[in-house]
């Protein structure tokens, strides 16, 4: 890059989201969809299966965890930087229901050195919390994209 050009964060971030997608066979095994990824951020959606419910009728959890641990990965990847989780957390509000579309939205809120912080809220259709969910990244080094920058 030469002096004065300046980097596109977020075209680095959606070609670090297509490349991590093009081998991402769990979260598109579960029938996920990736909606969005920006610098930092990611929104992911998932529909509650017959199959994921739980012996109460509703969504088991990991199947929730699941939906939000992927949008945290492509919203800690956006940086085009190899990174993977070092820890997280869920706390669940509400029951998903069979049929339900759940929505995962990640926003990166620290990313210092080689760790960083994310916070993804997991709704339903209605806009309702089902879950919120804390993740502490690590980053490896390397790019996700070849073709793109690390930032």
């Amino acid at each position: 890059m030469s002096a004065g050009e300046t980097i596109d964060r977020a075209a680095v971030a959606e070609a670090a989201g297509r490349a991590m997608w093009a081998d991402d066979q769990a979260s598109r095994g579960l029938g996920m969809a990736l909606i969005e990824t920006g610098p930092g951020t990611a929104t992911m959606t998932m529909t509650v299966t017959p199959a994921m419910t739980n012996g109460h009728g509703m969504c088991h959890g990991g199947y929730i965890f699941t939906l939000a641990d992927s949008a945290f990965a492509f919203a800690c990847n956006s940086h085009n930087t190899r990174t993977v989780a070092q820890h997280c957390a869920v706390t669940f509000i509400a029951s998903g229901q069979r049929g339900d579309v759940l929505t995962a939205t990640a926003r990166e809120i620290s990313r210092t050195g080689r760790s960083g912080i994310c916070d993804v809220t997991v709704t339903n259709q209605a806009g309702t919390v089902i879950a919120v969910f804390r993740g502490h990244s690590r980053s490896l080094g390397g790019a996700v994209a070849a073709d793109h920058p690390a930032l």
